[in-house]
């Protein structure tokens, strides 16, 4: 069962499509929320509950102000321009603000996209973002989403997969609204049932559940202390990961013991 007591909550990337949606909801929920920006000049379009934190996600000693005493984080940043931006980004803001929460106890809520495990150079450091915080200990829910917003008006019933297999890289891997996907995202940070899952997330013709947590109860929990999903493609060795990942995975995991 939920609970919604208030917590405090960051949202990573707030200022995107989706970050924005993620603010307004966790605030109607009734959490204290921050927006983590890089320009506190683009914030006019957040509610004014938001507290507004500047910080850069690529730099961790920009992002201390942030994270302190938050009991979640809701990341869904993205980068825009290839491999190192995915290097980056994608990668880099997972590590920078698992490395300024040292261990401390905080609920993860980390979006990245169906078709993750189809090997591609962006792909593969959204992978490895999701193998960090398995690593980390930390309890956590993956949300890989289908199509932005390319869901029909009565396409609103969710399905949550397992094993990502749907590598068309098209719509056809399946479609949902951007509000829905915050929905889910700050949805897990109070379900249980929600805990250690990864998930990918479309939406069928049908209405929109009411409850989320009998979708989260029926998945399959990732294993204790492995690093991919539960039912994921077993096709990215750790033997041939870059030296830095291995050392920041081996980091994160005896941190999270």
């Amino acid at each position: 069962m939920s609970t919604n007591a208030p917590t405090d909550v960051l949202v990573v990337g707030a200022t995107g499509s989706i970050g924005e949606l993620v603010v307004a909801e966790s605030i109607r929920r009734g959490h204290r929320t921050r927006a983590l920006v890089r320009d506190r000049g683009r914030t006019a379009f957040l509610p004014g509950d938001a507290q507004i934190v500047v910080g850069d996600l690529t730099q961790a000693d920009t992002l201390t102000e942030a994270i302190d005493g938050v009991h979640a984080v809701v990341f869904t940043h993205g980068s825009h321009g290839g491999a190192r931006a995915a290097e980056l980004v994608d990668y880099g803001a997972v590590r920078n603000v698992l490395q300024v929460l040292r261990g401390r106890p905080a609920r993860i809520a980390l979006m990245t996209a169906i078709g993750v495990t189809n090997p591609y150079p962006g792909h593969d450091w959204k992978r490895r973002s999701e193998r960090l915080v398995r690593a980390s200990g930390l309890p956590y829910t993956i949300v890989r989403p289908g199509w932005f917003d390319y869901n029909q008006p009565d396409q609103l019933e969710l399905v949550m997969l397992q094993g990502d297999r749907r590598h068309a890289g098209t719509p056809a891997d399946g479609v949902v609204s951007r509000r829905q996907i915050a929905e889910v995202l700050v949805a897990s940070l109070s379900s249980p049932a929600a805990e250690r899952k990864t998930l990918e997330l479309v939406a069928e013709r049908g209405p929109a559940p009411t409850d989320l947590d009998p979708l989260f109860s029926a998945l399959q929990p990732d294993p204790q202390g492995a690093l991919d999903a539960v039912l994921d493609i077993d096709n990215m060795p750790l033997s041939a990961e870059p030296t830095a990942v291995r050392q920041e995975l081996a980091a994160f995991s005896a941190r999270g013991r």
